[in-house]
């Protein structure tokens, strides 16, 4: 197997007809910036990477708080809305989110469907993974949502 994996390797590295970094194109090199957006308690709320006129935003959990479920819900996407204005982008400008629910079931998906159209819409949505978990940071914290989303840099 190794060797397979070798002779892949070479095969690749053949056919690759971009030259290998050196001196002289080393002055090509992108320069990437990082900007850390709110940092408290050893993590920042977001953090923008920046290279080639292109602003990506990763953006931390936001967690909700409320009564229920969807109150929860609604608060995470709220909140979640109010950092991506913050870092100047807005949802058009999501390209992927993950959402986590604690003892997430299926009868929380018709919930979970009309508050993300309500609140987000559902044309050209970004793209979407949804995953049911044991527990998140704190006990009372029920759903969490993170993203990441790309502008034009400033």
């Amino acid at each position: 197997m190794k060797i397979y994996s070798f002779a892949l390797i070479v095969l690749f590295l053949s056919c690759n007809d971009q030259a290998p970094l050196t001196n002289e194109n080393a002055a090509q090199e992108t320069t990437i910036t990082k900007r850390y957006i709110d940092p408290h308690n050893g993590y920042s709320e977001a953090v923008s990477v920046e290279a080639n006129g292109v602003k990506t935003i990763y953006f931390s959990g936001q967690v909700g708080v409320g009564e229920t479920f969807e109150a929860q819900f609604r608060d995470a996407v709220q909140k979640l809305l109010q950092m991506l204005e913050k870092s100047g982008a807005t949802f058009d400008d999501v390209v992927k989110y993950n959402t986590y629910i604690v003892d997430y079931s299926s009868d929380m998906l018709p919930a979970f469907r009309a508050v993300r159209k309500e609140l987000l819409g559902d044309i050209d949505m970004p793209a979407s993974t949804l995953v049911g978990v044991e527990a998140l940071g704190l006990e009372s914290w029920g759903v969490e949502i993170e993203a990441i989303a790309v502008i034009k840099a400033n």
